[in-house]
């Protein structure tokens, strides 16, 4: 975390702010800048990770689900190293002595990071060995040693090898002629000790897993379909048979381990004559950066274990003895298995906004009325069919989209290729750099430029993670831009499992002033400001200090003030500055943060009015919406961008406003109120920065936001199945009809 140079317009930044006198006892002045108010921003992300597991330790939850939880705490782990832990290693290496807002030195935090770590992932394996595995085997879904396997099994697992594995396998030699091989990020070797003869020299050497065969193997199953799920690992398999690759050799040892590496890109945009070629170049560079963390088995000696450590230039604190996988994303074959449905959530469908019906023309639709889509829960299916008759319909003339992720056989990609194709002016602002997914990004730029589309590659130092698009269209009286603003990415696949929002319109104000967006980024004009969008870098972060001013100013003056925000994080140290001081004011502020938050609650006179939760459940918390009470006129916005210095200052994002009452009411009174009061899923930080989960009193109901969401959508798409063919006019959850405009 790290504070921002610019500060509020209305006033000059200071670190103490006095704040007017209760009429009983003068307050003292508040010293927000304190580092005791500040949570460390690695380690508010280790409490989130520590959430996830906490998902996965649930046996209220179906058992497979359980173990979709622990992939992704491993997955979490190799992001969190690769950028977090990698970047904190940099600042020691290069004794930088920069110390964050809450005190902690990188040497502090490393530190403190690798005792939390340690600890959740000894966690993790615990809960995998001694209740996971021993349930699945319950369910005939069994993880097999391959020193274990009967006959008939054993025999099979030898004819895989020897067919499916041998001939991929290919041994390294490391010797004074043989350096050590470059290994790959995240690749699973085996080191191999051996002698030519006893007493002889000794040899060593690496085999590594090959990536392109299944790291979890499905053994064969009869054709009764009664019989067990048996799986055994790709690398135990290789293990077990390993001297078939050294023959006449003494094996002395034979064990596995896996290596994270810095992945993070360093492009000098400046420098950069081609944008797309330097970023490839690099792709390649991150592959093999400098290792952060050595994962080895359990059993692994401590004369492998120092060899590995003192060639990867690592520590102890570095490294990770694993008495299971070397990652738990290996276990992802159980978590994709259709077989294992019974084991699973039931399976959700999203529902079709009843103002969109199939066929429907989407266009007449928008000229009518706002529309407003809850994903997963609503479908993103008329994000992708606004796209795609875009593409086809004659009377439109020009599509401009934001590109910051999409999918691998993407239709929307689709679209715009058949759009560009067939005349129409295209233009994609690709981010090359969205973390990742860099390499199916180039992918598409290319595919894109040789349709014909006008491709950029976002501005200079910035990423463009704003998701808008825009259509022009010829309607019979004017030529009309219609929009779409979202929360959430162009990626119809992400879509059913992430929370976000979709915004389409035509207001004109709103639809005039995306249009001088996307001219701003495509363009040399600077920025004009705008009045109803918030846009980053040039005025989000600004005007949210206004916002949250106006908030304290109504309390100062007698008035309600209230606060939600709904965010994936919370680190920027001038935002937070300025809640305290709401929260100071009498201003009551519900946060509902669903990973980082740097904030510290609950402090007596200074964040005593503040409430944090995290909801981590079934999908991704990713929307992020913006509710200012405003002394009733409540205005709420969706947004891109969480409440980080990265938002506000090196990414372009956009923030806008949702209008129409009915919409804006449903938002506020049927979303957010439903986070804010979940008790089953939430979890409520603590001023010392742990998490506890919320609890309803003894009888009281148990609500659940995400299930309340399942349910009533659910329900809906039952209502619109029996009145196919009645107007499609959308009631919200508080049955409010929405105003068609003209």
């Amino acid at each position: 975390m790290q504070s921002k140079a610019q500060s509020s317009a209305s006033e000059e930044p200071t670190n103490i702010v006095a704040m007017p006198e209760a009429a009983e006892a003068p307050r003292p002045p508040l010293r927000l800048s304190a580092p005791e108010n500040f949570i460390n921003r690695e380690l508010s992300w280790l409490e989130f990770n520590r959430r996830v597991l906490e998902e996965a330790q649930d046996p209220s939850q179906p058992l497979i689900e359980r173990v979709k939880f622990l992939t992704i705490v491993s997955s979490n782990f190799d992001e969190f190293f690769e950028i977090r832990v990698a970047g904190i290693k940099q600042q020691i290496e290069s004794e930088t002595s920069d110390v964050g807002p809450d005190g902690l030195t990188p040497t502090e935090t490393f530190n403190a990071i690798q005792r939390t770590t340690h600890e959740l992932v000894a966690a993790q394996y615990a809960l995998w060995r001694e209740e996971l595995m021993p349930l699945l085997a319950k369910n005939g879904i069994r993880v097999h040693d391959v020193s274990q396997l009967n006959a008939k099994r054993g025999a099979w697992a030898r004819r895989y090898f020897q067919e499916e594995v041998f001939p991929m396998l290919t041994p390294l030699a490391v010797d004074a002629s043989h350096p050590f091989p470059q290994l790959l990020n995240k690749s699973h070797n085996l080191l191999v000790r051996a002698r030519a003869q006893k007493g002889g020299e000794l040899l060593h050497a690496i085999v590594q897993v090959p990536r392109v065969l299944p790291r979890l193997i499905q053994m064969p199953r009869g054709k009764s379909g009664d019989e067990p799920w048996d799986y055994i690992y790709l690398a135990a398999l290789i293990k077990h048979y390993i001297a078939d690759l050294f023959p006449g050799l003494i094996l002395e040892g034979v064990h596995a381990f896996r290596v994270t590496r810095n992945s993070d890109l360093y492009i000098d945009e400046e420098e950069a004559d081609n944008l797309l070629r330097s970023i490839e170049q690099e792709l390649r560079r991150s592959s093999r950066g400098n290792a952060v963390r050595l994962e080895v088995e359990a059993d692994c000696p401590k004369d492998f274990r120092e060899l590995l450590l003192e060639f990867f230039n690592l520590g102890e604190a570095d490294l990770y003895k694993l008495d299971g996988p070397l990652t738990m994303a290996h276990l992802l074959p159980l978590v994709t298995n259709d077989a294992f449905a019974k084991l699973k959530d039931r399976v959700f469908h999203p529902a079709r906004d009843p103002a969109l019906p199939p066929h429907a023309n989407l266009f007449e639709v928008m000229r009518k009325q706002d529309v407003l889509l809850h994903h997963p829960y609503e479908s993103f299916d008329p994000i992708v069919e606004l796209i795609e008759s875009a593409a086809k319909d004659p009377h439109v003339l020009a599509l401009k989209i934001t590109l910051y992720r999409t999918s691998g056989d993407s239709p929307i990609v689709a679209a715009l290729i058949e759009a560009a194709n067939a005349g129409k002016q295209v233009t994609a602002l690709v981010e090359l750099r969205a973390r990742f997914d860099e390499a199916a990004n180039i992918q598409w730029a290319r595919r894109l430029e040789e349709a014909g589309a006008h491709v950029v590659y976002g501005v200079v130092g910035l990423k463009t993670h704003c998701k808008a698009l825009l259509i022009v269209r010829r309607d019979t009286d004017r030529l009309r831009h219609y929009v779409h603003l979202g929360t959430g990415n162009y990626h119809p696949k992400t879509a059913r499992i992430y929370t976000d929002f979709s915004l389409l319109t035509t207001n004109p104000k709103l639809t005039e002033e995306v249009a001088i967006v996307f001219n701003t980024l495509t363009g040399l004009a600077g920025y004009p400001g705008l009045q109803k969008l918030l846009v980053a870098p040039f005025d989000l972060s600004k005007r949210l200090i206004g916002l949250i001013e106006r908030e304290r100013d109504h309390a100062l003056a007698g008035r309600p003030g209230k606060i939600i925000v709904k965010l994936n994080s919370l680190v920027d140290q001038e935002i937070i500055e300025k809640l305290y001081e709401a929260s100071a004011a009498g201003v009551k502020i519900d946060l509902i943060i669903r990973g980082i938050c740097c904030l510290r609650p609950k402090v007596p006179a200074l964040s005593e009015n503040i409430r944090v939760v995290s909801i981590v459940g079934r999908f991704l918390e990713h929307s992020r919406v913006y509710y200012f009470e405003n002394d009733g006129k409540t205005e709420v916005y969706l947004a891109s961008a969480d409440w980080m210095p990265r938002n506000f200052l090196r990414r372009v994002e956009i923030a806008f406003p949702v209008e129409d009452a009915a919409l804006r009411d449903e938002l506020a009174n049927e979303v957010l109120s439903r986070f804010v009061n979940d008790r089953v899923k939430a979890r409520e930080l603590q001023a010392d920065g742990t998490y506890v989960r919320s609890r309803s009193e003894e009888g009281e109901p148990r609500p659940q936001a995400q299930l309340q969401f399942r349910d009533y959508f659910r329900r809906q798409a039952r209502k619109l199945a029996e009145t196919q063919g009645a107007p499609s006019v959308k009631l919200s959850p508080i049955t409010t009809p929405r105003k068609d405009r003209s």
